[in-house]
């Protein structure tokens, strides 16, 4: 492979000068420039990337870490990601935690090594903060509060009135036995969505019902089974999100419920899989793709110096497909 230095001397300019046009750190003589951008022409020169991110201490790299490859969220917010980051000249490196807490601090520290410019983090762990603080490259949370110094912002939804959402369309259905498929309560989004369940059950006197259930399709299965033994008389669930809830209707249908017509099921997240599945998913709908593209656009800004929030607050909304049956006087979305 040709060098920096050898096509200096083809152009007849110092190495210095084939840097500088090549970075465009600095005015170049026209004729100068030409020379160079001629001989790099005739000789398909690529620089080395290597060497330019230990120079400018910039690999022009996003590093994106997510709990769960599997699950479909998470690609759709990945894929988000990666198109503004392409888009701004910067590339995506995609680490899989698979929700293990030490592959998610190998991961950070991984990245931090290798100078990427920053990370984007979904976590599931609620154990992470220590290692965000003592890392060398900013940290973009998405869609957890985490709450750590070296974080530069913070992108989630409404959780809380996803909850709520959830629960008072149930209930707009007829439903008076709602059971809450919680996530992790060491997650501020599950929590959030707990609480607005919470609230809405004390609006309508009702009493709370709940099994403790991770957000994938064989834990659903698994919790799904749970229901139907501590809640027979169930009418309505609440899914962790709509892997989970397309679990729940499996069940469902294997034990010769009818849904929704014996039990009225909601997901959430709004995954381009709950429109795909028959019934289709009534769920509570996150703007993924402008979350995922929102946290891209903020730490590249930050990493430019540009000017940044530290909160972003996305709203949500229900949609009602097939799963629920809205009564008199309700619309559908």
């Amino acid at each position: 492979m040709i060098s920096i230095r050898e096509v200096a001397k083809m152009a007849g300019v110092s190495p210095s000068t084939v840097s500088r046009v090549m970075n465009g750190t600095a005015k170049v003589n026209e004729e100068k420039r030409q020379r160079v951008l001629n001989v790099i022409k005739e000789t398909g020169f690529k620089p080395n990337e290597a060497a330019r991110t230990l120079y400018k201490k910039s690999a022009k790299i996003i590093g994106v870490i997510l709990p769960n490859i599997q699950n479909p969220f998470f690609n759709e917010m990945a894929q988000a990601i990666e198109e503004e980051a392409y888009r701004r000249g910067y590339r995506m490196m995609l680490c899989n935690s698979n929700n293990n807490l030490d592959k998610e601090k190998n991961n950070i520290e991984l990245l931090s090594r290798m100078n990427a410019d920053g990370i984007i983090l979904l976590t599931n762990q609620g154990g992470i903060r220590e290692t965000i603080e003592k890392c060398k490259v900013p940290v973009v949370i998405l869609d957890r509060e985490v709450q750590a110094d070296n974080q530069v912002a913070c992108i989630r939804s409404d959780h809380y009135k996803g909850g709520m959402l959830a629960a008072e369309h149930l209930i707009r259905c007829g439903c008076r036995r709602i059971v809450n498929m919680r996530g992790d309560q060491a997650l501020s989004s599950a929590r959030d969505r707990f609480e607005g369940y919470l609230d809405v059950c004390r609006k309508y006197e009702m009493v709370p019902r709940y099994v403790d259930c991770r957000y994938s399709f064989r834990e659903g299965l698994k919790k799904s089974e749970e229901i139907l033994k501590l809640y027979p008389d169930v009418d309505g669930i609440i899914a962790g999100n709509d892997m989970v809830a397309v679990s729940v209707y499996k069940t469902l249908s294997k034990k010769g419920y009818r849904v929704p017509e014996d039990i009225q099921l909601i997901g959430y997240d709004n995954i381009n899989l709950s429109e795909l599945v028959t019934p289709e998913l009534t769920t509570v709908a996150q703007p993924i793709s402008r979350m995922g593209e929102t946290s891209a656009k903020v730490l590249i800004d930050y990493v430019e110096n540009k000017k940044i929030s530290d909160n972003y607050h996305f709203d949500v909304e229900l949609i009602q497909r097939d799963t629920t049956i809205m009564k008199q006087g309700g619309e559908r979305k």
